[in-house]
């Protein structure tokens, strides 16, 4: 396995009291599968996702990514785990603004004090279809692209998990299924494991199985379901809330 979560519990101070964000989550995402996480807004699904990324650290319970327990590092240990074994694409790109795409894939690489190969950058956009965009800047590429070179810097360390959050919240319908089929490659063709919270019933029907939330729980699961099928439970759990 991949990833693991055990009983894991997120509490936030919200000022007038706390407030529980994860309540209990134990679930497995295994090697070489794609999961998307649904549910209602304030649910826990960026919480979940950014607690298994081992950018946040849990309250409680215990997060494993390749076999190593983030828990039981101390920070340097844990920054060099995310930097070599996770990569996390964000809603908004995160891209640096005055650098190339190419810079900004071996960005996390130079941010290390280490040397990226020319070579491996250029594959790596290329494995993104952006073979030609390699001296562009975010400004002078579309969303999608902008996104595919997200996910190219997130898979440039060839890490064991890759973490979505909304990755297609921002981008067209068309720009949407091209970063979508991108992901679903990734896992047929490569054998990666792919995490991605999604608000978006079609996205979500891209993936193995999607997994449910509500007020910080796992509460479902479904497997080969269209869009549809995923739209009508969302709809039976937003009810139910």
């Amino acid at each position: 396995m991949t990833v693991r979560l055990d009983d894991v519990g997120k509490t936030y101070d919200g000022g007038a009291g706390p407030v529980t964000a994860l309540d209990g989550v134990t679930a497995t995402f295994d090697e070489g599968t794609f999961t998307a996480v649904m549910g209602p807004s304030g649910s826990g699904k960026s919480t979940l996702l950014h607690c298994a990324a081992g950018l946040e650290p849990p309250t409680s319970g215990a997060v494993t990514i390749a076999g190593t327990r983030l828990g039981e590092l101390d920070e340097t240990a844990l920054t060099r785990l995310r930097r070599d074994r996770v990569g996390f694409v964000f809603q908004d790109f995160n891209l640096v603004s005055s650098l190339t795409a190419a810079q900004n894939v071996a960005l996390p690489l130079r941010l290390a004090g280490r040397r990226a190969d020319s070579e491996r950058v250029r594959a790596a956009l290329a494995e993104v279809g952006l073979a030609d965009r390699i001296g562009h800047r975010p400004r002078e590429l579309s969303g999608g692209q902008q996104q595919r070179v997200a996910i190219a810097r997130a898979l440039f360390t060839r890490p064991a998990v890759l973490f979505a959050d909304e990755p297609t919240g921002a981008l067209d319908n068309r720009t949407s299924h091209q970063v979508l089929t991108l992901l679903r490659e990734l896992v047929d063709r490569h054998g990666r494991t792919v995490v991605m919270v999604t608000h978006d019933p079609v996205s979500a029907a891209v993936a193995d199985r999607v997994v449910l939330m509500v007020d910080g729980r796992i509460t479902d699961e479904l497997t080969g379901v269209d869009a549809a099928g995923v739209a009508d439970r969302m709809t039976a759990l937003e009810r139910s809330c």
